[in-house]
């Protein structure tokens, strides 16, 4: 478990990754929130566009601001993948 300052990261990042759901009925099975058809992919890209989470969840009224930080949470957990397979010829 990572910590700083004392504070338990895990214990934190559990309940926010949950809301991160995978399932092949929903955007053909790409990472989305809540089962909702708002794919992490997307919501990264207007994040990185410059958008403020004020901006999103204005633009997106059923999202909410902890689907935000599951997204970045998910985000982080994949940038910490130890090695990635290329995939094709």
């Amino acid at each position: 478990m990572l910590q700083h300052g004392g504070f338990c990261y895990a214990m934190f990042m559990e309940p926010l990754l949950s809301r991160i759901t995978i399932d092949p009925a929903v955007c053909h099975g790409k990472p989305c929130v809540r089962g909702l058809r708002y794919p992490v992919e997307m919501l990264l890209d207007l994040l990185s566009s410059g958008m403020t989470h004020d901006e999103i969840l204005s633009d997106y009224q059923d999202l909410e601001r902890e689907d935000l930080l599951a997204v970045l949470a998910f985000a982080a957990q994949l940038s910490g993948t130890k090695r990635l397979q290329p995939v094709g010829p």
